[in-house]
């Protein structure tokens, strides 16, 4: 290299030098400027890449119990909630995800109808959405079975109202016209299986609770009568599921169009049950011999609450239930709203009420009750005293009945509720029996201050 003295003696580089430092200038800024990836920010530390790789690999490499807790509350935070069941079931208690896997799946969320918890809501909410989905003959059995080892630790209460039927294939030879009133007898009825819980509910140990409605919801255009018929076939399945489930304490069946023979055949199945406490089976087409099998469980089982209404229990079916509820000691509610009890039904009951101690709550509501019914209650009212709820509502008590019932009344001292709407009592019967429903609930809240020991004086 040539160098020339100058500025003192230094060495000066020679013009060759200086065009190739010019070159490279540019160049370096150049790169500085363009880079996409150039930023101030400094390199993540090496725990949060980890755990960053954790999270997009969780469904391959679940870890999260070896994890530090600070660190394993940061991977929980960030977990996509649509990982597989599979994965999450068994591994995850963390309530804060599960909280964010239920809000982000359903609108409304409410834990208190699932024990205060979120993981027991995601199960049991997720396992009753593929029950409503599940099409027998068309989806595959093990979607359901694959979930029994995962949530049979949480389901205790299981409400499903929809059973979807099979997809019915198009048949060469259509039975002849048949018309609406045909189809309502059953008439050409085609016999459509819904899904079989026999596999599920015995192998769930914590079911409680088992609330069914086989029928089918937005069915539009494609309406028929056989979508919301509970088959005999299905109603053995369901008998035999029912019976091996040993801690089930509510078992619901409503709007099924239960009628008297499939009523035997459940109460056959739930006689001597060690757990059943509350029997629903309103809405249906119960009539008197269904009544009358649901009189022999009401004495062979632990029922404390009995629902049959809005079926076509006449006065037959309501004195065998009355014969039933007169050696009863353990029954405390008795809905039979909405069916054709008249007055031999109703005063049957009175005067199974004049011996039971242990009935608190009766609707006799929309029964066509009138005065004969009334004179025997207004005995009932002057001697027992265990009830505190009565509804003889939309019941065409009439005014004699009413001063009656008023009559009885007087005696009275544990009646709280006792519901006449629409029963024609008469204004005057209406404010006297209302004031002495307020003073006895006035009295039931002063008697536990009352009971209440004396503190001792000092």
């Amino acid at each position: 290299m040539q160098q020339v003295a100058g500025d003192g003696g230094r060495a000066v580089p020679s013009l060759r030098a200086s065009q190739s430092r010019l070159v490279a200038e540019p160049y370096c800024v150049h790169r500085i400027i363009e880079d996409p990836e150039w930023c101030l920010i400094a390199v993540p530390p090496l725990t949060e890449l980890c755990l960053q790789h954790i999270v997009q690999n969780f469904t391959n490499n679940p870890v999260l119990d070896r994890l530090p807790p600070k660190d394993q509350r940061k991977v929980l935070a960030r977990l996509p909630t649509g990982l597989p069941l599979a994965v999450t079931a068994n591994l995850i208690s963390d309530e804060g995800y599960w909280k964010r896997c239920c809000t982000e799946r359903w609108q409304v969320c409410d834990i208190s109808n699932h024990g205060g918890s979120w993981k027991r809501m995601f199960l049991e909410r997720h396992l009753e959405n593929v029950l409503k989905c599940f099409v027998p003959n068309t989806t595959d059995p093990n979607q359901v079975l694959e979930l029994i080892p995962l949530c049979r630790d949480y389901v205790r209460k299981l409400e499903v109202d929809q059973f979807l039927p099979p997809v019915k294939e198009d048949e060469k030879e259509e039975t002849d016209n048949l018309s609406d009133s045909g189809s309502d007898l059953g008439f050409g009825e085609v016999c459509i299986h819904h899904y079989d819980l026999g596999a599920l509910v015995p192998a769930l140990p914590l079911l409680e609770e088992l609330h069914l409605t086989y029928g089918m919801k937005d069915c539009g255009m494609n309406f028929e009568w056989n979508l919301f018929n509970f088959t005999y076939q299905d109603c053995c399945n369901l008998a035999a599921a029912v019976k091996m489930c040993h801690n089930l304490k509510v078992f619901k069946l409503t709007r099924s169009n239960v009628d008297d023979d499939r009523t035997r055949l459940l109460v056959r199945s739930l006689l001597d049950h060690p757990s059943l406490v509350e029997l629903d089976l309103s809405h249906n087409l119960i009539g008197d011999k269904g009544a009358q099998a649901v009189s022999k469980l009401i004495n062979h089982s632990k029922l404390e609450i009995l629902c049959l209404c809005n079926n076509r229990i006449c006065d037959e079916g309501a004195q065998a239930l009355a014969q039933a509820l007169a050696k009863n000691c353990t029954l405390t509610s008795l809905n039979l709203r909405l069916n054709h009890v008249e007055d031999k039904g109703g005063e049957a009951m009175g005067c199974a009420l004049l011996t039971n101690t242990a009935l608190k709550s009766l609707h006799l509501g929309g029964n066509r009750l009138a005065e004969p019914t009334a004179v025997l209650f207004s005995q009932v009212l002057a001697q027992n005293s265990s009830l505190t709820c009565i509804n003889f509502s939309c019941n065409p008590i009439g005014p004699d009945g009413g001063k009656q019932l008023l009559k009885g009344l007087r005696c009275n001292q544990t009646m709280t509720e006792f519901d006449l709407r629409l029963a024609e009592v008469g204004e005057e019967s209406e404010y006297l029996i209302s004031q002495m429903l307020w003073a006895n609930r006035d009295a039931a809240r002063l008697q536990p201050v009352l009971q209440q020991p004396a503190e001792p004086r000092s």
